[in-house]
C-alpha cells in the first residue's frame, strides 16, 4: 500500500504546529523543525514530501516574526551600539524581523518602510504606539515629511537593489550622531560576472570585493564602516551575508577592520 505523503510545510499547518505555510517555511529554514528518520532526527527542506504520520519535533520557538531578527540580533550583540530608548527606521521591513528585534532590544519607536504591501506581521502592524508602517514606498522616493521624529538608527535589509543606491537617501534622513546597521547581500552588490547560476556569490574574493566597494561608497558619503560581522544564517538561495555598522566619519583614524579574516570565518562557519 502506497504511503500518502505531504509537503513538510503543509504538514506543519495540518498538525496545527503553525498557522501558515509561510511560518512553517521560516521555522524549517532556520533549522527549528526536525522530523523522525530511521537513522536520526534530521533537518530537511520545506518542500520535502513526508508521510502523514511523521513525528515532528520543534527545537525551540522563534524569538522574532522572521529569521531576519536573528541576523540583526547578532549585530546588536557584537557591535558597539545601544538601541534602548532610540528611534529607528527599518528600510526594507518586509515581515518585520528587524523591527521586532529592535523592539525587543528596547527601541522606543520604529518607522517600518517597505515597497510591498500587507507583509508586516500583524502583531507589529497593530502596535501603533511603537511602529508606524509605511508601505508601497521605495525608500529612494520617500517624502522626508513623513518622518517627523529624529532618527537615531537606520537598519537596512533590501533585495534586488544595491545598498549603494539606498544609503544616500538613508543618510539624508539621519543626523551626525545617527548610526546605520545594514545587511550586505552579495548577490545584489556584485556584478553579474561574479554571480553564479541560482543567484549565489560563492567566492570569498567576491565577498571581499563587495564589502570593500561598499566601504569606499560610504566614505565618499562622509561616513565610515566601524564594524563588520557575518550573518549567522545564509540567505534563502544559500548566499553568505554580512552585517556592517556605519557612523559619520570621525577625525581620528579607526583601527582597520579585518575584512578578509571576517570573510574567511564566514566561509568556515557557513559553508564548510
Amino acid at each position: 500500500m502506497k504511503v500518502k505523503k505531504l509537503r513538510l510545510d503543509q504538514l506543519l499547518v495540518e498538525k496545527g504546529i503553525v498557522e501558515s505555510r509561510g511560518k512553517a517555511k521560516l521555522l524549517i529554514l532556520s533549522g527549528q523543525i526536525l522530523i523522525d528518520d530511521p537513522r536520526q532526527f534530521q533537518t530537511i527542506k520545506p518542500g520535502q514530501l513526508v508521510p502523514l504520520d511523521t513525528r515532528i519535533r520543534v527545537k525551540e520557538p522563534l524569538r522574532y516574526v522572521s529569521r531576519g531578527g536573528l541576523k540583526l540580533e547578532k549585530a546588536l550583540n557584537e557591535f558597539p551600539v545601544n538601541v534602548a530608548g532610540k528611534v529607528a527606521i527599518d528600510i526594507g521591513a518586509s515581515t518585520g524581523g528587524f523591527t521586532d528585534c529592535l523592539l525587543q532590544y528596547g527601541v522606543n519607536f520604529v518607522y517600518a518602510i517597505d515597497v510591498g504591501y500587507g507583509q508586516i506581521a500583524w502583531q507589529l502592524r497593530q502596535n501603533t504606539q511603537k511602529v508606524e508602517v509605511i508601505e508601497r514606498t521605495n525608500i529612494r522616493y520617500l517624502d522626508p515629511k513623513l518622518i517627523v521624529r529624529q532618527i537615531d538608527l537606520a537598519v537596512i535589509d533590501v533585495s534586488f537593489i544595491s545598498l549603494t543606491k539606498v544609503l544616500p537617501k538613508a543618510i539624508s534622513l539621519l543626523s551626525s550622531s545617527s548610526q546605520i546597521i545594514a545587511l550586505i547581500k552579495p548577490q545584489f552588490e556584485a556584478g553579474k560576472e561574479l554571480v553564479s547560476k541560482g543567484g549565489v556569490v560563492r567566492e570569498s574574493s567576491s565577498h571581499l570585493f563587495v564589502i570593500q566597494k561598499l566601504q569606499d561608497t560610504v566614505e565618499k558619503l562622509g561616513w565610515q564602516m566601524v564594524a563588520l560581522t557575518h550573518s549567522p544564517l545564509r540567505g534563502p538561495a544559500g548566499n553568505v551575508e554580512f552585517l556592517a555598522h556605519f557612523t559619520v566619519k570621525q577625525a581620528e583614524r579607526l583601527a582597520q577592520i579585518p575584512i578578509a579574516e571576517i570573510v574567511k570565518q564566514a566561509h568556515q562557519k557557513l559553508l564548510c
